[in-house]
Order: C-alpha cells, then sequence, then structure tokens
C-alpha cells in the first residue's frame, strides 16, 4: 500500500536508518485514531492515522511528548516523525511492549506523576494549542489561572455545548459557575506544573520492565489537581497510585471539591464528541459545585 511505503521513506530519513517494511497490521488506536503497527527486520513502529486534515492535532501530540520527556519522571514513547499522505494524517512513535504492570507500577506511577508535576513554568497555559481528544484545547499563556480556565476550559466547552444542544439549563448554570470560579481558590493558589492533561486508565500501561507508560497526552501548564481529577475518572487507578503520589506532595484538603470542576471540563468534552448522557452527567455536577458556594 503506498501510505505504508511513505511512512517507512520517512521513518528512514528520520532515523537515518533504512527501514524496510516487510508488513503491518492494525491495533486498538482509540476512538479518536486508527493504529497500525509497522514491522521490519526487528524493528516496530506504532503508527496512529486520521484525516489529512488532523495533522496539526498529531504535531502537537509529538511536541507534547517530547515535553513530558524532558521532565524526565516518567516514561513516554518517543515521537519518531509526522507528515501526510494523500489523504491520511500520521504520528509514527517507538514500538513500546505493553503490559498490566507488576506489583509496585502503580506506586512508581504516583510518585513518577509528583516529580513530573514539580516541573513548572512561569505562567498557565502552552506554547501552542492542542486538542483534548478531537476537540481543539486552547492554551493561551496567561497568569491568572481562574480566568485561565474562564476563558479556555469551562468558558469554551460551554460555548461549544450551546452550539451543540446542550440545553438551557446546563448552559445558563454552567455560566453561572463559571463566574463564580474564584470562590473556590480563595485559600489555594495553585502553580503552573506540567500536566499530561488528559491522564485517564486508558492513557497509562507499563512497558517490559513494569515501568509506568503514559500516552496520549494534551498537555499544557496548569493547577497538579486538573491530572488528579482526571485520575479518578472512569475508573481511577486505586489506593495505592494515591497513597505514593501524596506522600511525594501532599493534596491540598480541598481538592475534593475542586475535582469536581476540573473534570467537568472532560464530562462536557465528552458530551460535545459523543453527545448522549454526558448532558445529564455535566448538569448533576454543575449543580453540586453551585451548591458548595450558596
Amino acid at each position: 500500500m503506498p501510505l505504508w511505503n511513505t511512512i517507512a521513506e520517512h521513518i528512514s530519513e528520520a532515523t537515518g536508518e533504512a527501514f524496510q517494511l516487510q508488513s503491518e497490521h492494525a491495533v486498538g488506536g482509540g476512538c479518536i485514531n486508527s493504529a497500525t503497527v509497522l514491522e521490519g527486520g526487528d524493528r516496530r513502529f506504532f503508527v496512529k492515522l486520521n484525516d489529512a486534515s488532523m495533522l496539526d492535532m498529531f504535531a502537537a501530540e509529538s511536541e507534547g511528548l517530547n515535553e513530558l520527556a524532558r521532565a524526565g519522571a516518567l516514561r513516554v514513547p518517543e515521537p519518531v516523525c509526522s507528515g501526510v499522505d494523500a489523504d491520511s494524517a500520521y504520528l509514527v512513535m517507538e514500538y513500546l511492549q505493553l503490559g498490566s504492570g507488576g506489583r509496585h507500577t502503580l506506586e512508581k506511577l504516583g510518585s513518577g506523576l509528583a516529580a513530573m508535576h514539580r516541573v513548572t513554568s512561569a505562567r498557565f497555559g502552552w506554547l501552542r494549542d492542542n486538542t483534548i481528544g478531537s476537540t481543539p484545547q486552547i492554551n493561551s499563556s496567561d497568569e491568572n489561572w481562574v480566568r485561565f480556565w474562564q476563558q479556555h476550559r469551562l468558558g469554551f466547552q460551554l460555548n461549544l455545548a450551546e452550539a451543540n444542544g446542550g440545553g438551557k439549563r446546563l448552559i445558563d448554570r454552567g455560566t453561572e459557575l463559571n463566574q463564580l470560579l474564584s470562590v473556590f481558590f480563595s485559600t489555594y493558589a495553585p502553580v503552573p506544573s506540567l500536566l499530561h492533561g488528559d491522564l485517564w486508565s486508558g492513557n497509562y500501561s507499563s512497558d517490559e520492565k513494569d515501568e509506568p507508560v503514559i500516552f496520549d497526552p494534551a498537555v499544557y501548564y496548569g493547577d497538579r489537581e486538573a491530572d488528579m481529577a482526571m485520575t479518578e475518572l472512569f475508573g481511577g487507578f486505586g489506593g495505592r497510585f494515591f497513597g505514593a503520589y501524596n506522600d511525594a506532595y501532599p493534596l491540598d484538603p480541598d481538592y475534593k471539591v475542586r475535582k469536581v470542576l476540573y473534570n467537568l471540563y472532560h464530562i462536557l468534552n465528552h458530551f460535545n464528541l459523543f453527545g448522549g448522557g454526558y448532558r445529564a452527567q455535566a448538569e448533576a455536577m454543575v449543580d453540586r459545585l453551585l451548591a458548595e458556594i450558596r
């Protein structure tokens, strides 16, 4: 297939070592992209595919992986190259043999994530916009966290939800909540920590040495509680992970309230991507947060 030959040539150029493609086979790529493993000799590469219009999404993901790798706290797959061929965009990464992890992998994830969160920036945001799923994620730099969240996270998703038929109740009450966000930060001032940005259980695994691996990031610098909140969504990582994290970098006592705010962003995004029952879940979260400040 011409696409695979083009990608093989790009891999050869990017690595400086000729890659002779011998086989390819499709693997699970999630609900946004499709994925394929390319093999040649004793070398394998993991390739994500999407429509050609999504090349910038892959370029941002590649930069995000490099940003996480520079922190040196947790392993991430190394990006190799990205590009477009005909109607397909692709991102090539090193192939990792992923497993279920060993006895202490979750503890290593917790302590590693704490170390990653200690990597900070002067301002919230990042050097470029990226995506959360396939939804644009705006990372314009700001020194004010509340304003950043109002404009580029909660407000942005509420605007999308209004366009996607979210309904008057969700939009009106969500907008009211957005205007009152500063109440949740009256005694807490987050620092701009390096975040994975989309750290749920589906974006974590372990390598052949049972070391934790994280992937599919939506990187920016923000409140570390936003990452921690996401780890509790859709199943979570359990007590060993949280114990190790808190031993290394204790969370503020009021995290238990703000985590609902941070996960509201992701639930709204799921409504905007998939519709369905996520609207009711978002409404319930908004109601709970408004009840905290009334």
